[in-house]
């Protein structure tokens, strides 16, 4: 009886299917690929949009035209160290907006306006 239950045990095991030498290992090699490339798809990207942005904001000039994340068009009058003090409309009217709150800047610079800079000294 006890030779009828091993042998039933190794046929239902399946002993001539082939191992697979990852065994239990290949569920977590799955999860870490897919982590590879979330991050690469999602996660580089937007670092790469956020230091553009902040390069964006910190080479802004005294002029500038500028839009905020609010929609409101302005020419820059005055810059601190974390705000902009800006002109809207044509009343003149001043506002102060965080540096942060700024979303894209409407003035073309040159290259060679920024070469031109350094030459001053």
């Amino acid at each position: 009886m006890f030779k009828f239950m091993s042998l039933a045990a190794t046929a239902t095991t399946g002993a001539d299917t082939p191992v697979n030498p990852l065994g239990n290992f290949m569920p977590l090699i799955m999860l870490g690929l897919m982590f590879v490339v979330m991050y690469f798809l999602m996660i580089r990207p937007q670092k790469k949009k956020q230091k553009e942005e902040q390069k964006m904001r910190d080479n802004v000039r005294v002029g500038d035209e500028i839009t905020t994340i609010g929609g409101i068009c302005g020419r820059i009058v005055n810059i601190k160290e974390d705000e902009f003090v800006i002109e809207t409309g044509a009343d003149r009217n001043k506002m102060v907006i965080k540096k942060w709150a700024m979303q894209s800047c409407n003035t073309v610079h040159d290259a060679a306006d920024d070469d031109d800079d350094d030459d001053d000294i």
